[in-house]
């Protein structure tokens, strides 16, 4: 332990070598964390993507107390995002619907594209 002679120039250089060694192991072991996170994201991205549903063709706009219904819209309509009270419905559904003398939103005109007119 308590060596007399001094570390040789060769005795330094082989502890700076350890160090360096000891240091890249733990630097690589980060990065490898680092890429087996970030390869989770990219799974955990791609499931939530499949699993996301594919916008609905045609949607039917609810009033405030969801007991009448205010309009039948089409899927991409911006007059039904901005509302927030709108369901998905099925084609025949919303066909039914303008039968039934639902209102056709005035932006989109479903009715012309579902070919129901009055």
């Amino acid at each position: 332990m308590n060596d007399p002679r001094p570390p040789t120039r060769l005795d330094m250089l082989r502890f700076a070598r350890r160090v360096v060694e000891q240091q890249a192991v733990r630097q690589l072991a980060l990065i490898d964390r680092w890429i087996a996170d970030e390869e989770q994201r990219e799974v955990e991205l791609r499931a939530a993507r499949a699993r996301r549903a594919r916008a609905a063709d045609w949607l039917i706009q609810y009033g405030l107390s969801r007991a009448n219904v205010d309009a039948v819209h089409a899927g991409d309509c911006w007059a039904a995002k901005r509302s927030g009270r709108c369901r998905p419905v099925t084609r025949e559904q919303a066909v039914e619907a303008l039968r039934q003398q639902v209102p056709a939103c005035p932006h989109c005109r479903p009715d012309t594209e579902l070919g129901v007119l009055d």
